[in-house]
């Protein structure tokens, strides 16, 4: 009998070995939308809607102070994110609406989800695409007619060639552009609208306030309820968490979560209006953070959040009249402590909370104050899966892993940092000293009555750029660009050099 269980044991260790579940973190990237700096309690004490769920991620995991979204408005800056490259080198300005396309990312172009799909990973997007969309009409001709013409025109039985499911995602459930400020009020499934608009959005039914004017006259699609979108879009990401665990557990995944929240018009839910006492706009924070708050319950409840990478951001800073309605009816400052909001070179246009959550990898309350952009989301995921970037993608994406890790030996992460505006605008951050290669914002009018209160005195009106030393001056006060001339000269010529090549990166071996 021995013999013959002796016998049995060496058999089955003679048979191959099954594989073993795989080490690999899942990755979630949760992106608010026109979300400030001064909109999050943990980056702003005097913040007046609490956001305990967002303040929870920083005090688990690292809270990055010198943060900055690819651009000052939203397509651009998630074409950067979703590519790792700058979307002023396509070149592109502006912001999608309706029917607008084709979609900015090439066919042939490497993307994080395509990245993460080579290394095993099940990719899912719910919320809004905005980075370009090809739609057609009855003739199957390319709709280029912006506005409710363009919509006008759809023909909803034609599949949509370049949807975020031909671009790297497995599944995509969301919106062509802004959810609830657009042309096109209808949800997207894969590369189909399942539900199309049947008639005009009846603007009547709406919440009246200072921060309900930015949605157009569009069409709507039954059943579409504007102060709903980012309910819908919470229960499609638990699902798929859910359905993933239950089918592929031993499958890695990567989900982005492209929030409306808190973009105006600011429609909270109706289970979060009058929420806060910082009216609708603070109401619409709140429902931002439970959204976080519900998402970050799901992976727990399906055991996931230990081996989950969380990531939190913004697209760009806060919109201008969420700020000046704020500012002046609660003593709230989305954009706190900086100067400049949404569209702006200044600070308070691109710098956005940024904050990585990764049980045993991150020290909890940790916090890294090296300049970091958006871009470089793409490289980081490619050191956490183990994989090499090519050359010809993600040229402006660095690795931040060492700094996740806490490892100060490498030194600083990024030689120099690109900002652009809605005007393609360009800026240069190395270091303290910021230099902006052109006059004003590069955004906003601040002769506009709105914004005129926050105008501040130009102290080098002759000047045709902006030199500040954010060290000394965060505030963007004292334009030094005859100060230090040599400067910059040097700082105009690294911009120039960094357009002439391409890329803010070095050359890699192609892997």
């Amino acid at each position: 009998m021995k013999y013959t269980a002796f016998l049995l044991l060496a058999l089955l260790a003679a048979l191959p070995v099954a594989a073993q579940p795989t080490t690999k973190p899942n990755i979630v990237f949760i992106l608010a939308d026109d979300l400030g700096y001064g909109d999050v309690g943990c980056y702003n004490a005097e913040a007046k809607v609490a956001t305990p769920n967002v303040d929870r991620l920083a005090r688990e995991g690292m809270r990055f102070t010198d943060a900055h979204a690819p651009s000052t408005v939203c397509t651009p800056s998630r074409y950067s994110l979703l590519t790792g490259r700058l979307a002023f080198r396509i070149p592109y300005r502006s912001v999608f609406e309706g029917v607008g396309g084709p979609c900015l990312i090439k066919e042939d172009q490497l993307t994080l989800p395509q990245l993460l799909r080579n290394q095993g990973y099940t990719t899912a997007m719910t919320g809004k695409w905005h980075v370009g969309l090809t739609f057609f009409d009855k003739d199957g001709k390319h709709i280029t007619k912006g506005g409710i013409d363009g919509v006008r025109q759809i023909d909803y039985s034609r599949a949509i060639p370049d949807s975020p499911i031909h671009r790297g995602f497995d599944s995509f459930f969301g919106t062509a552009c802004c959810p609830a400020t657009d042309y096109l009020y209808a949800f997207i499934d894969g590369d189909r609208i399942p539900v199309p608009p049947t008639g005009m959005l009846d603007k009547s039914k709406l919440p009246k306030h200072p921060y309900a004017d930015d949605n157009r006259m569009g069409m709507i699609a039954p059943g579409y309820d504007l102060e709903e979108v980012d309910t819908v879009f919470l229960q499609k990401s638990q699902a798929f968490l859910e359905q993933h665990q239950k089918n592929n557990p031993k499958k890695p995944f990567f989900l982005f979560h492209s929030m409306n929240a808190v973009h105006l018009p600011s429609f909270a839910a109706k289970r979060f209006q009058g929420s806060t006492k910082a009216g609708p706009h603070g109401d619409f924070i709140h429902e931002m953070d439970e959204v976080v708050g519900e998402l970050m319950k799901t992976l727990k409840r399906l055991g996931l959040d230990k081996n989950t990478v969380v990531m939190f951001s913004s697209d760009n800073g806060p919109e201008t009249t969420s700020v000046a309605h704020m500012r002046a009816d609660y003593g709230h400052d989305g954009a706190r402590p900086w100067r400049g909001v949404k569209r702006d070179q200044w600070e308070g246009g691109h710098r956005v909370p940024f904050i990585v959550r990764w049980p045993g990898k991150i020290a909890p309350g940790s916090k890294s104050e090296q300049t970091v952009c958006l871009t470089d989301v793409m490289a980081t995921c490619a050191a956490i899966v183990g994989t090499p970037l090519p050359d010809n993608s993600a040229q402006d994406s660095f690795d931040l892993l060492p700094l996740l890790r806490g490892d100060k030996s490498g030194g600083v992460v990024r030689p120099y940092t690109l900002h652009q505006t809605i005007s393609l605008a360009l800026a240069i951050r190395k270091g303290p000293w910021k230099y902006l290669d052109h006059k004003g914002s590069g955004g906003n009018n601040y002769d506009n009555p709105q914004l005129k209160p926050y105008a501040l005195p130009d102290t080098a009106p002759e000047a045709p750029g902006q030199l500040y030393n954010l060290e000394t001056d965060p505030g963007e006060t004292t334009n030094l660009y005859y100060k230090y001339p040599e400067l910059v000269k040097e700082l105009k010529a690294l911009l120039e050099s960094s357009k002439a090549q391409g890329r803010s990166t070095a050359k890699r071996a192609n892997p």
